[in-house]
């Protein structure tokens, strides 16, 4: 499932970090999702949002509710929600650790674990909340080797 969310990553069109996710349910692919602006938008590497095109303007950290980019584990659940499939009981595999907004929104749903690649971790002071949010996943949240990993993760 590792391997297909790296493969999902390249349609990413932000241009900061491309993730990629890949929802999976008893073994099965139920949805899959990466980072970029909503549909029918323009694209953020074609000028659609402005933190990710002037990002000298925002340092790290700040202007995320500026930032039209759908994460890559948001848009994995929304497309199953576009098509009616249900993702309750599903564990999410993401090239990343989940943020704070797409860890909620997967307990939200259902969903029962998450797999990632790389690291991410909130700023010091909220590290304590961060991992008491992501306890609540009954199956945890654990780190896996990503496939290709000395392939560069923009």
């Amino acid at each position: 499932m590792m391997a297909i969310a790296v493969g999902v990553r390249a349609r990413a069109n932000c241009k900061g970090t491309h993730v990629g996710a890949v929802l999976a349910r008893d073994g099965h692919i139920v949805s899959t999702g990466y980072n970029g602006t909503p549909h029918k938008t323009t694209n953020c590497d074609e000028g659609g949002c402005d933190r990710c095109s002037n990002r000298d303007d925002y340092p790290s950290g700040t202007g995320y509710d500026l930032c039209i980019c759908v994460h890559a584990e948001q848009n994995a659940l929304l497309s199953a929600a576009r098509f009616g499939i249900a993702v309750e009981g599903s564990v999410l595999y993401s090239t990343w650790r989940p943020c704070f907004g797409c860890t909620k929104e997967m307990l939200q749903a259902g969903v029962l674990g998450v797999r990632y690649g790389r690291d991410w971790e909130p700023r010091e002071e909220l590290r304590d909340e961060y991992a008491r949010l992501q306890n609540y996943f009954p199956d945890g949240v654990k780190k896996v080797e990503l496939p290709g990993q000395q392939a560069p993760l923009l």
